[in-house]
């Protein structure tokens, strides 16, 4: 289930890409399906973001079946890639990982906003979850990133979380302070290779 993509080739892939430290964002959205990327890169044009997205079939820009796309902001930088974690098919099994891995983590946390998000993250049908490379993210890309997280919280009734700091309200205010959650060292969300899968 899901379809596949194309991603936007990168020229300063190396070998050492792989040990690169990369920096997850997410939105658990309580919408049953995703959006189609159409509505996406419309709503980045809207924010006068222009979205670099390889060549592909205008009907596939339409389908809500999608898996993982790859947006680029500048052709210089990396682009961001963009995964749909659903409660089914190709990614379900990271889906259970991180709601039941978020939903442990925040059980230590006692007040009205971290139970709110837990309420968010068991409703979730899927995570939009957004990779990128920390030492070639610039400030562009890193806004080009909260535009995506806006659109979905806002067209999937969702909630902001961001790897290394928390979770967000609707209003861009760090509401759960999670600054210590990547501490582990393991990264959670789709691996790169993952992708190639469907």
């Amino acid at each position: 289930m899901g379809k596949e993509l194309p991603v936007i080739p990168n020229p300063q892939q190396s070998e050492t890409e792989e040990k690169e430290e990369l920096v997850y964002s997410r939105v658990f959205c309580s919408r049953e399906d995703s959006p189609p990327l159409r509505l996406l890169l419309d709503f980045l044009k809207s924010k006068n973001q222009i979205p670099l997205i390889p060549k592909m079939e205008q009907e596939a820009l339409e389908d809500w079946d999608w898996v993982h796309i790859s947006l680029g902001y500048n052709r210089e930088r990396q682009p961001i890639r963009l995964f749909c974690i659903r409660n089914r098919g190709t990614y379900k099994d990271v889906f259970e990982t991180e709601q039941t891995g978020f939903t442990n983590r925040l059980s230590a946390f006692d007040d009205v906003e971290a139970q709110i998000a837990t309420e968010f993250i068991s409703k979730a049908h899927f995570i939009a979850t957004t990779q990128m490379v920390k030492n070639d993210i610039s400030d562009e890309g890193y806004d080009f990133n909260g535009w995506i997280l806006e659109f979905f919280q806002e067209n999937c009734n969702g909630i902001v979380q961001i790897d290394g700091q928390g979770f967000y309200s609707p209003k861009g205010e760090l509401v759960v302070d999670m600054e210590e959650a990547n501490e582990s060292g393991q990264d959670i969300g789709p691996s790169p290779k993952a992708d190639e899968s469907s």
